[in-house]
């Protein structure tokens, strides 16, 4: 079985190869990122295919975790840095990150379990609040 970065690293560079596509299913209808977020204390780049739901001028993305107990280390590191690298289809820029809270947070989360359930069922198992980040493209 492939561990998680080396299947991230995989679908990086399919992604790369294929102007933002990938062949897996699941992400079939989705709309995917790549995010490079720099570690916490290693600086160390690591790079996160993920979902995002598109938001105006926004790219919003839910740090689900697959609804493990914690949240995942890219988002820690996006928390902690308040930047990152996104690539999405063929382009690469630089974004500043918004924790959303509240109304709107609830909101863009049922946006997202609407076009994917399976994001409903992270909700339900975990007891955390899943967070949902704007980022938006400074560059």
């Amino acid at each position: 079985m492939v561990d998680q970065n080396e299947r991230n690293r995989i679908l990086a560079e399919e992604f790369r190869k294929n102007g933002g596509k990938v062949a897996e299913e699941k992400f079939k209808d989705a709309h995917l990122l790549l995010l490079t977020t720099a570690g916490r204390s290693s600086g160390r780049k690591y790079v996160t295919p993920m979902q995002y739901l598109p938001d105006g001028e926004r790219l919003i993305v839910f740090a689900s975790h697959q609804g493990a107990p914690e949240n995942p280390d890219w988002f820690k590191n996006l928390a902690a840095a308040g930047v990152a690298t996104v690539e999405a289809g063929d382009e690469t820029f630089e974004v500043r990150a918004e924790v959303l809270t509240g109304q709107e947070r609830d909101e863009l989360y049922s946006r997202q379990v609407a076009k994917f359930p399976t994001f409903g069922d992270y909700e339900r198992r975990t007891t955390r609040v899943i967070p949902v980040i704007a980022l938006h493209r400074t560059s």
